[in-house]
């Protein structure tokens, strides 16, 4: 390179390393390139295209110095200069377009063009091309294009990581609203509403032009539409319709994701099941699968042709996941209740229903969604990061989860094998990692007060928390204005055994008079929606544990419960 051109190409490298740093918009960011490519080079206009993976063509992402209607165009690979070097993945120099046949007159007053492809890292695939004009004759030479490929495979590099930073924001965001998905789901006992409240939250995390939710009877070989959320006043007629003249049976044969390209062509005329609104245009069928049984179609609508990608349906997978079990759990409720007063009448469960109250409130837990897209984030923070932590504790919640499974409708004491040696520090701060969000919209504070020494125990990590979100988030629903929760670890001795001590003091309205003796009892509860199984299921973990729970104290100024768990011997 020679000296004019390093005098060019250092500043201009050096101000679109540091976009990375100074703009978080991508479009931004290819405004910035574009300025700069036009500045170093002189030229007259310029704009950067990139190729639709919908459409496969080269549409105009931004540009300088063109007619306002360029935004317009959309190109096939191979037309145009721009096209063929899209296609062909090389450098173009064009001294005089006018003699350049493939060249497409935007603006009279072009006389020259450079064209350099962005190029995937590593020689892969082709996303773009920045294109340059000038009004001279010869404007550009083969020193200009050498440089014109080193500032774009700069830009490029710099577009990729602005890009995957922005999904990996966007997969953040879902995996939040997955959450608090999930956390809504498990709170419906009635189907309808966990339906409407499916296609409602589905539509809004895809950003889709339609939802809709269809039940399939096995038995009976049909389709039920259950729920349909769109802009438009379409509806689905709730009836059962025969099996194969749905477009939603591909899914359910398969049991996999079936994508339609456009559901208004012809062949899809005489399919029942579909939402008679003309804009829709590509599907993703997704079906709801629990043990191996599909018990429902969660169906994407978009209003143009589209291809879904891999996120799309992962995310879709997710939301159907999850629709699937809260859907069981509305079922193993109904069960519960159904035979509830039988049980208080025998102060006993039964096996299946002790069974079930537990997956049922086990499924309560919103925490244990983040096993559909943990292993797609691909996160791996520096030591120093304090995520690393969050990230660490999702992993650690993905094993509970596969070990609640296990059981299957199980409340079952925790087998041995499990159990391994934990600092109850650490078990209280990792779990109060876990539910931070919540206290904050709840407008709680939360103070802990570690042991003066490490107490050490033999446990399940697991279940512990499970006991220590039960109590935390009771604490928090006695307190719907805010307050503050103090969570204190000590020692204490029982029959000359050392244990652990572990205080939760919040300051809500205390626990009335009438149950304090019977909190502990199955299907007990203070809240009209509460399914009083929390304490049961905790007290029955502790004892498990050879621990205990207790009610320390209660007044309308805060309740105080402790729990008891033997320290591990040296």
């Amino acid at each position: 390179m020679d000296p004019s051109a390093d005098a060019r190409a250092y500043p201009a490298l050096y101000r679109i390393s540091t976009l990375v740093g100074r703009v978080n918009e991508p479009r931004e960011a290819l405004r910035s390139i574009l300025a700069i490519a036009v500045e170093t080079f002189g030229a007259a206009s310029g704009s950067i295209s990139l190729i639709n993976p919908d459409t496969g063509r080269l549409e105009i992402e931004v540009h300088q110095g063109m007619p306002a209607d360029a935004d317009d165009i959309a190109l096939r690979l191979g037309q145009g200069i721009t096209g063929w070097v899209a296609f062909h993945g090389r450098p173009q120099l064009v001294p005089d377009v006018a003699n350049e046949p493939r060249y497409i007159r935007l603006r009279p007053a072009v006389r020259a063009e450079m064209a350099v492809p962005m190029i995937e890292g590593g020689g892969g695939q082709t996303l773009g091309v920045i294109n340059l004009d000038s009004d001279q004759l010869a404007g550009f030479n083969p020193a200009d294009l050498d440089l014109f490929v080193l500032l774009t495979a700069e830009a490029t590099a710099v577009m990729q990581r602005l890009w995957q930073l922005r999904q990996l924001g966007g997969k953040a965001r879902q995996l939040e609203s997955l959450i608090a998905i999930g956390q809504s789901f498990v709170t419906k006992l009635e189907p309808e509403e966990l339906c409407e409240s499916l296609t409602r939250d589905a539509r809004q995390i895809t950003q889709a032009r339609a939802c809709a939710l269809y039940l399939h009877d096995a038995a009976r070989g049909t389709v039920r539409p259950a729920s349909l959320t769109t802009d438009t006043t379409t509806e689905l007629a709730p009836t059962d319709l025969p099996l194969d003249s749905c477009f939603s049976a591909a899914a359910i044969h398969t049991r996999r994701q079936v994508e339609y390209a456009n559901v208004q062509s012809p062949e899809f005329a005489d399919l029942v099941d579909l939402p008679r609104d003309p804009a829709l245009r590509s599907v993703l069928a997704t079906p709801l699968l629990y043990e191996n049984e599909v018990i429902g179609v969660l169906a994407v609508f978009t209003d143009q042709v589209h291809r879904f990608n891999n996120d799309e349906k992962r995310l879709c997978a997710a939301l159907a996941s999850l629709a699937a079990v809260a859907l069981q759990n509305i079922r193993l409720y109904a069960r519960i209740f159904q035979s509830e007063e039988s049980l208080r009448k025998n102060e006993q469960l039964t096996t299946l229903g002790l069974l079930a109250a537990e997956i049922a409130h086990e499924i309560r837990n919103p925490l244990t969604v983040i096993k559909l897209l943990y292993g797609n984030l691909g996160l791996d923070f520096p030591e120093s990061d304090p995520r690393r932590t969050d990230v660490r504790v999702i992993g650690e919640k993905l094993d509970q989860l596969e070990a609640i499974v296990t059981r299957v409708l199980s409340f079952a004491k925790a087998p041995s094998s499990l159990h391994s040696r934990w600092s109850v520090a650490e078990i209280i701060e990792d779990t109060i990692v876990l539910i931070r969000l919540k206290l904050a919209q709840s407008k709680i504070h939360l103070h802990f007060l570690p042991p003066a020494r490490p107490l050490v125990i033999d446990a399940h990590k697991g279940q512990l928390q499970q006991v220590l979100l039960n109590l935390l988030i009771n604490a928090t629903q006695a307190m719907p204005d805010g307050g503050s929760i103090t969570i204190s670890a000590g020692t204490e001795e029982r029959n000359g055994v050392p244990y652990a001590a572990i205080d939760i003091t919040d300051t809500g309205h205390g626990i009335p008079e009438t149950i304090r003796d019977r909190i502990f009892d199955s299907f007990l509860s203070g809240r009209p929606d509460g399914t009083g199984l929390g304490l049961a299921i905790a007290k029955r973990i502790l004892l498990s544990h050879h621990g205990d729970i207790t009610l320390a104290a209660t007044s309308p100024a805060g309740t105080t419960m402790r729990i008891s768990l033997p320290l591990a011997k040296n």
